[in-house]
């Protein structure tokens, strides 16, 4: 029998107006964002603002549906649409924050796993890790310098 270890890092911000400004006038436009965010059922909200190497900067949020497997995350919303519109164009950062309309969110929020793995997808394509920082409605944020640190089992396409 073998042991592995696998040991992830992350840098932890007090509070939003602690992290560098770029990446505060994101998180600022994932808040606004968070607002659309139609969670009619999990009172869940979840914004999300990408910033690519062209400039441009994607934002999403969750859309929700009666039928659960049908609705997307915001994180996956923003991802996939900056693929849509930006094929050749890479993900520098993402930064996601979430509130429930019953409890204020003090913890940090991750990417669940099918957004982790949409996440992988694009990291893999471009070759070059994405800076992931993530809240809750208030407090903390962490920050990861690659989706490797959240999925260190990565599925990707040398496996099929």
């Amino acid at each position: 029998m073998k042991e592995i270890i696998i040991s992830t890092q992350f840098t932890v911000f007090e509070a939003a107006q602690d992290m560098p400004t770029d990446v505060q006038d994101l998180m600022q436009q994932a808040v606004e964002v968070r607002k659309n965010a139609y969670a009619p059922y999990s009172k869940f909200r979840v914004g999300v603002a990408i910033l690519l190497d062209n400039g441009e900067v994607i934002v999403g949020s969750n859309q929700e549906n009666a039928a659960y497997p049908s609705g997307l995350c915001a994180e996956r919303v923003a991802i996939f649409y900056a693929g849509a519109k930006y094929p050749d164009a890479k993900v520098l950062k993402m930064v996601i924050t979430a509130a429930s309309d019953t409890n204020q969110t003090t913890a940090p929020i991750p990417p669940c796993g099918s957004c982790r793995q949409s996440i992988a997808e694009y990291e893999i394509k471009q070759e070059m890790p994405i800076e992931i920082y993530f809240m809750g409605e208030i407090g903390l944020v962490y920050k990861s310098d690659s989706l490797k640190n959240l999925l260190p089992f990565m599925f990707d396409k040398k496996f099929l």
